[in-house]
């Protein structure tokens, strides 16, 4: 085993490696940009490097920096995590040039792996199961090839990832349009418009098969269904796969492990295949789609469900040792879901979100973060804040869990995905089993309509905004009890609280035409003497109350007019980000829905757009400028 590592990665990854280290008595070394000097990585590491910057370019994507650093420590092989380096066979090969050990497959596997058409030429040939469609190399002949297929047809980016250059396509009207567009994006997202058609599979199901191999030899860990996503982008997942029979398992096992050693892969990886469940799952339906030639985000499950630290393997395989098992040894324990917590602005249309995290409590799970109370959610990086894991006995129970694990967990100074994710828990199609890659854009409106605080939860909020949160009173009268305005706002909704200080710490709320009897408890609070299982937070800008959801309430500040006057005339920045582009000028007309800038943020561009019709009054950001969030960009005259 090796004495000493170093982790090519930040955030909840390199915190698990090191977790994985301490077990086995390896020590590690993080390396950090300047943002991430002080975060939970570089805190729990035995040593720490810094590379300098701030974004992923500046920082953890630097080959030499990261190979110079494992030198300077002592470090004997190093781990890349997922993402930033994970699958750049140059990365490997630098890594291995300078005598250090690559934790991970080989150059050469990833790179046989890298481009999809390529890849599914390989599994094709070593008896992998291929969706029916065009992967050749010449690209004049593309809509005979779709034609030939069958609409419906997908196309997709060889050298693509995350739903870009990916095209759904119905009729072959629309074809040339369709092409032109996943071209264009390709390019612009890879530097390469290569791309290949697929038959579309109407009810798709995305489950993957964690594979591991020693570089000849492999097994599989059973599947993952990943089928609960938005925008190609994973949500929810757990396994096993519901529904699953034993033939299908066996199958898809197979021909993960035959794709594997196919490409002689050393350490862990995922086999993914798009399966057709219009009828059911069947061992005929199930198409290699790609490997992922690294540990995935979503690799808890796998571990829950067969008791495997796979990281553990990871070091032991790439220390010398052979398979830590058979597939004979391998059984499937129970069911199990992963959650992944983001920052972000679910009804704004999942806005990537900063903020600092004023109050976190994370529910009784297993929990995978890079973040602690009181850290910051940066725009230069990805913004999940945590992966929740839970196991049961079978497929309910763990449901269940889930479900109570997202109700419990607490977090206040951003705004999250978690009502979100428990709506999900508790969708009735999900619930049963009955999943698809479709199930989340075909109920977005339901599953993003956000919970509305009742008159006890208000009630509750405008006595924390008072500083009754701290115990102590908020305020005192000798002839009665002292009456006290708040103003509140919860989206749009605008709460006037008339709140009276009763002594012993009760308070009387009223609200309009309703109100309430507040009391502070030892463990809680108590409405109309009846106690409720909340807790509520004072936050720099606002009070946050978690009653089975979390209600985030903005304390208005009387005086401040300035922002309302704005926001009615103004294009503000909707995060922190770098301005990519400016389309206007100071006296252009414009008209609603014109494109006025793009704002680069969290690895996304957003196109920002005229509110309404009107004439730009002045432009107060220019190409290249780094913004915060609520910077005013442009604004437009007003109207007469």
């Amino acid at each position: 085993m090796f004495d000493k590592i170093l982790i090519a990665n930040r955030g909840e990854i390199a915190c698990r490696i090191i977790d994985t280290c301490r077990l086995l008595g390896v020590r590690s070394v993080a390396i950090h940009s300047d943002i991430d000097a002080a975060s939970r990585h570089v805190e729990m590491a035995d040593e720490a490097v810094s590379l300098g910057g701030q974004t992923p370019a500046e920082s953890y994507l630097r080959i030499d920096a990261v190979i110079d650093a494992a030198r300077r420590t002592g470090a004997q092989a190093i781990h890349p995590g997922y993402g930033f380096l994970s699958e750049n066979p140059d990365f490997v090969e630098a890594v291995e040039k300078a005598g250090l050990v690559f934790i991970g497959p080989s150059a050469k596997a990833i790179r046989a792996m890298g481009l999809k058409d390529a890849a599914k030429t390989l599994m094709h040939e070593a008896g992998v199961p291929v969706v029916p469609g065009y992967h050749g190399a010449a690209q004049d002949n593309l809509a005979a090839e779709a034609d030939k297929i069958g609409y419906p047809v997908l196309i997709k980016a060889v050298a693509g990832g995350g739903g870009k250059g990916m095209r759904r396509v119905d009729a072959p009207s629309e074809f040339a349009d369709a092409l032109a567009a996943a071209q264009s994006e390709a390019l612009k997202a890879f530097g390469n418009d290569v791309v290949l058609i697929e038959k579309y599979v109407s009810k798709p199901r995305h489950i993957e098969v964690q594979v591991f191999g020693d570089g000849t030899r492999a097994v599989h860990l059973f599947e993952r269904d990943c089928s609960l996503q938005r925008r190609h982008q994973k949500v929810i997942e757990e396994a096993p796969a519901p529904g699953m029979t034993a033939d299908m398992r066996d199958a898809m096992g197979q021909a993960a492990v035959r794709a594997a050693e196919a490409v002689g892969y050393a350490g862990a990886g995922t086999v993914e295949f798009i399966v057709d469940a219009s009828d059911g799952l069947s061992p005929d339906k199930f198409w290699f789609m790609e490997m992922n030639t690294r540990l995935q985000v979503e690799h808890p499950v796998s571990e829950e469900i067969t008791g495997v630290d796979l990281v553990a393997w990871q070091l032991r395989v790439a220390a010398g040792e052979g398979l830590p098992a058979k597939q004979s040894d391998l059984r499937i324990k129970g069911h199990a879901f992963e959650a992944r917590i983001y920052a972000e602005d679910v009804p704004a249309g999942f806005l990537p979100a900063t903020g600092t995290l004023e109050h976190l409590n994370f529910a009784d799970a297993r929990i995978d973060t890079g973040v602690r109370q009181g850290d910051e959610i940066s725009p230069f990086y990805d913004p999940m804040i945590a992966k929740l894991t839970v196991h049961g006995a079978d497929r309910a129970q763990a449901l269940a869990a889930l479900e109570r694990a997202l109700s419990d967990t607490q977090i206040a100074g951003t705004v999250t995905n978690i009502a979100f994710l428990k709506a999900l828990a508790q969708h009735e199609g999900f619930g049963a089993g009955d999943v698809d890659t479709g199930l989340i854009e075909r109920d977005l409106d339901a599953l993003t309509a956000p919970a509305v605080p009742c008159t006890r939860c208000r009630s509750v909020a405008a006595v924390v905004a008072l500083g009754a949160q701290a115990g102590g009173q908020t305020g005192f009268s000798l002839w009665g009890p002292l009456e006290q305005r708040v103003a509140l706002q919860w989206g749009d909704d605008e709460i006037a609280a008339q709140v009276a200080t009763l002594g012993g710490g009760t308070y009387r709320v009223s609200l309009g035409e309703t109100g309430h009897q507040v009391a502070r408890t030892s463990n809680g609070w108590s409405v109309d003497g009846q106690k409720i299982a909340a807790k509520a937070v004072r936050t720099d800008d606002g009070v946050t109350v978690f009653w089975g959801n979390t209600y985030s309430f903005t304390v208005a500040d009387p005086l401040d007019r300035a922002s309302g006057q704005l926001a009615g005339d103004a294009t503000l920045a909707p995060m922190p980000g770098l301005v990519k582009a400016v389309f206007v000028e100071a006296g252009q007309e414009v008209t609603e829905g014109d494109k006025l800038a793009v704002l680069e943020a969290m690895k996304m561009e957003h196109v920002l757009r005229a509110g309404r019709d009107g004439v730009v009054a002045s432009v107060h950001v220019s190409e290249g400028a780094q913004i915060a969030a609520g910077d005013p960009m442009i604004i437009l005259e007003e109207q007469p």
